[in-house]
């Protein structure tokens, strides 16, 4: 029952802070995709299962919020899920750099998936590249250094959920 309203408030949290404070961001051309973000810590977090269950959770929200075709975000953002939490047991997961590089690969799949729905032809594709690697990037800085801040504030780590330690495999 704790994880569900865990999953609960992460979710309203993500979607309360995406129409809100990043949205004037967006506004002025600088995307930070905080649904890519979530996922990808509640995944290093809880593993594959829960990861996949908070994206798409997440996706289908953020659908109804923004009156997309059912399904758009949710599908991409529970494949993110399940693909980062399979990949938390192997990984570093504390290190810098391995959120930084889970965090431009997620994000750059969300975009790249999301701006498919929206490009009217061929000639859009320059633009929405640049889009998509700007919030790349900019989701991946900002997101390493929030989880750096966060384990540095509470002293421990919060991306436990792997038994495996750094460097063994299954």
């Amino acid at each position: 029952m704790r994880g569900l309203g865990a999953l609960a408030t992460g979710l309203i949290a993500v979607l309360l802070l995406r129409s809100t404070a990043l949205a004037s961001l967006a506004a002025r051309g600088v995307v930070v995709d905080v649904l890519a973000f979530a996922t990808v810590a509640w995944a290093l977090r809880r593993g594959a299962g829960w990861g996949a269950t908070f994206g798409f959770a997440l996706g289908l929200f953020a659908d109804l919020d923004t009156a997309h075709w059912l399904g758009r975000h949710a599908l991409i953002l529970s494949l993110l899920g399940y693909v980062v939490g399979r990949l938390s047991g192997t990984l570093v997961q504390e290190s810098p750099r391995t959120q930084f590089v889970l965090l431009v690969v997620a994000t750059a799949a969300h975009l790249t998936w999301a701006a498919a729905f929206e490009l009217g032809g061929f000639h859009a594709w320059s633009v929405m590249a640049t889009r998509v690697a700007i919030g790349s990037v900019t989701t991946a800085l900002l997101g390493a250094v929030v989880l750096s801040i966060i384990r540095r504030l509470g002293g421990r780590t919060i991306l436990g959920h792997a038994e495996l330690h750094s460097g063994k495999t299954i």
